[in-house]
């Protein structure tokens, strides 16, 4: 073998070219092995399939060997069971290699297994930082035993964690780690789609930055512009309709293995339903169907060859769903950053090229797309930014250390996440709430878990304290002995003439009976006609980024892809319908009869602080979407020049709704006003309104449409 092997253990390199036939090492393996075995904290970037994991363990296992950790020593954290069940293999076979053991822990494992880890740790655990809280809380775990040997935790598709409050929750854990293991642990993170890595390094670091050494190690220089548009087939078609884009699909590329994505879990069963009248052996993947479902169906989709697996962004991240062929994208997914996750699921044979095929099943998802395309076609990946403000994240710690160290001194607490922000002394006014509400008790300097902690959130041994994240009620649905998944209630509460049918699965099922006490809706197979819903709370709308390219697509910038002669012709339409909304000199404000919008296309974010901030002169009902303002249909040029003189230095935070409260999880051990803040926080974008504000609007006020 040739390449910067020569640190690894020889065992290691031994069975590289004998297990595993390499010939070398991959640039990013070679790189990584100095900062890993050198104990420094790293960030590994390569494309997706770019050998990351083991860039990490090959080193990792190695410093196992040359060191003799003992025990537990490495942790493997991922933000899918569906992922770890898939690298357990993988993971099992390079510790075997030395004589090491590797297991996997999460929700799904049986309690028996569970107590064989407990009984006699493995090396090597994989595991999500939730199931690592749930361990670190549990009266059954030896916390300070099974953890006091961890050296080392590798946090795969960290750029999933680092965008979302579960990357808050997992910092917390990963410090409340170190003091178990009494030492600093080294953090290596991987990733393929991210457009700011030094920050995100910084950010992983958690209490060791600017003291633990922390190398980004991209040996593909270009990661943020991997897929050059030379280099990836992309064609954008518009379809009009599920149906229409099922029989596209159907046409197409016979004899291959397609991997469809869509936008949410309803197109999902419309379109895995329509593809199965069309004769195609079709399987479907997303977050409602039952873990058993999806498995089998990933499977199946692995083993066979002409198929079609339909999926929302569960197969997103790196879960091997065999040698794709082909990867179709309906509609837009929010980001460029899914875009090349996606598309890089394609293109691993040597002599194949990535490639995906866009379908527009109406004229905002075309236009959305070609915004999209165009943007990915600048080189440009989201930074990962983590959300402001995680004050409902500081409360649950408080009680998960309330929980975990049964009892802790009301002086000591706030060393336990070793000064981390916002887990220091700036979290006094939440745990103060805490006391005085009953979430935690006290016994002179003694704090401990209060009774109104153990009747919100005691439930299944405060199992409802792991999860970061609020998931929306659902109704798990059996046929028999059989659990198919699960759906919102509203498909079972909504007034309907004749047979309750559900969309499931991508089959249809009639509702034989609904027990609501224990949310459970009991179904027998229907030939056709079910519906599939799913409410989908938080989501903030699109970014200014792609708000902005979209407005450039509608002033004629065409995205670097094929596009159909269908696509030419309807995106040419929507450029002539939505001429007046847009101007290359900036801004536009736009009557349309009664109708006054002021056209920023600044995404849902900017728009909030925006109206926020100009709430005298937007309308009090509907006021923002992603792409507009509803202002007073009084306006006039004169009030809009005095309202924004000094609008840009007098910024306010969106107005946040309290049933919004709901979908903030622990909100309630907080008080209102804090939970508040939280969520407007969250809802402003303040940069890309000073920017909107900075550029010259176009008025056109006078009586006319927008035609």
């Amino acid at each position: 073998m040739t390449g910067g092997h020569d640190r690894l253990h020889p065992v290691i390199v031994h069975h590289l070219v004998n297990s595993l036939g390499w010939q070398d090492l991959r640039p990013l393996q070679e790189q990584a092995i100095g900062p890993v075995l050198d104990g420094a904290d790293a960030l590994l970037l390569a494309p997706t399939a770019g050998g990351k994991t083991e860039a990490a363990v090959f080193p990792l296992l190695t410093a196992m060997e040359a060191e003799r950790w003992p025990g537990l020593s490495l942790l493997y954290l991922c933000p899918l069971k569906a992922l770890l069940n898939n690298l357990q293999p993988r993971l099992e076979q390079y510790a075997g290699w030395l004589g090491r053991r590797a297991a996997v822990w999460h929700g799904d494992v049986t309690a028996s297994a569970r107590q064989r880890i407990l009984r006699d740790p493995p090396d090597l655990l994989l595991t999500t930082p939730e199931s690592l809280e749930a361990m670190l809380i549990s009266v059954r775990v030896q916390q300070a035993r099974l953890f006091a040997g961890i050296r080392a935790v590798v946090v795969d598709e960290v750029h999933a964690f680092g965008s979302d409050d579960r990357g808050w929750h997992l910092l917390a854990v990963l410090e409340r780690l170190s003091r178990l293991a009494g030492r600093p642990v080294q953090r290596i993170g991987l990733s393929a789609t991210i457009g700011n890595p030094a920050v995100l390094l910084d950010w992983l670091q958690g209490s060791g930055r600017g003291s633990r050494p922390g190398v980004v190690v991209a040996p593909d220089a270009g990661v943020v512009r991997r897929q050059e548009p030379s280099q990836v087939e992309v064609e954008l078609d518009y379809v009009g309709s599920v149906r229409n884009a099922a029989h596209v699909i159907a046409s197409l590329h016979h004899g291959q293995k397609r991997l469809v994505f869509c936008d949410s879990r309803q197109l999902v069963e419309e379109l895995g339903a329509a593809l199965r009248e069309q004769g195609v052996t079709t399987f479907l993947s997303h977050a409602s169907l039952a873990a058993d479902e999806r498995r089998r169906s990933e499977q199946a989709f692995a083993e066979a060859r002409d198929c079609v697996i339909v999926s929302t962004s569960t197969l997103e991240l790196g879960v091997d769903v065999g040698d794709l062929d082909r990867v179709i994208q309906v509609n837009c997914p929010l980001t460029v950053a899914s875009f090349l996750q996606r598309t890089g699921r394609t293109g691993r044979r040597p002599g194949s090229a990535r490639n995906c095929l866009c379908l527009a099943i109406d004229e905002d998802s075309l236009l959305w797309l070609a915004g999209l395309l165009h943007l990915w076609g600048q080189s440009y990946v989201e930074p990962v930014v983590a959300p402001p403000e995680p004050r409902h994240i500081v409360a649950q710690q408080l009680l998960a250390m309330c929980l975990q160290e049964h009892r802790i001194g009301r002086q000591l607490w706030v060393g336990e996440w070793n000064g981390l922000a916002p887990f220091d002394r700036s979290a006094k006014p939440i745990l103060r709430y805490l006391i005085d509400n009953g979430f935690i008790d006290s016994d002179g300097e003694l704090l401990f878990i209060g009774p109104a902690a153990e009747a919100k959130f005691g439930h299944r041994h405060f199992m409802g304290m792991t999860a970061a994240f609020t998931a929306p009620p659902q109704f798990t649905v059996i046929s028999g002995r059989q659990e198919i998944g699960r759906t919102d209630p509203m498909l079972l509460t909504e007034r309907i003439e004749g047979p309750r049918l559900l969309l499931l699965g991508g089959r249809s099922w009639r509702v034989t009976w609904t027990d609501w006490k224990r949310r459970r809706c009991y179904v027998e197979p229907a030939s056709g006609g079910g519906k599939a819903r799913w409410l989908t709370p938080g989501v903030s709308g699109a970014s200014f980024a792609l708000s902005r390219a979209v407005r450039e697509v509608l002033l004629g910038a065409d995205p670097p892809v094929a596009l159909s002669q269908r696509a030419q012709r309807v995106l040419a339409e929507v450029r002539d319908d939505e001429r007046g909304t847009v101007h290359p000199a900036g801004t536009v404000m736009l009557r349309s009869g009664d109708d006054i919008r002021w056209w920023t296309w600044a995404g849902y974010r900017a728009n909030a602080t925006l109206a926020a901030t100009l709430s005298d002169l937007t309308d009090s009902v509907q006021r923002f979407t992603d792409t507009d303002i509803r202002m007073r249909t009084d306006l006039t040029a004169q009030m809009w020049k005095e309202a924004t003189a000094d609008a840009a230095d007098r910024l306010c935070l969106p107005d946040v709704d309290e049933r919004a409260l709901a979908g903030l999880k622990f909100s309630e051990a907080l008080p209102a006003r804090l939970a508040k803040a939280t969520l407007a926080a969250r809802l402003a974008d303040l940069t890309s309104a000073v920017a909107v504000l900075g550029e010259s609007v176009r008025f056109t006020l006078a009586e006319n449409s927008r035609e």
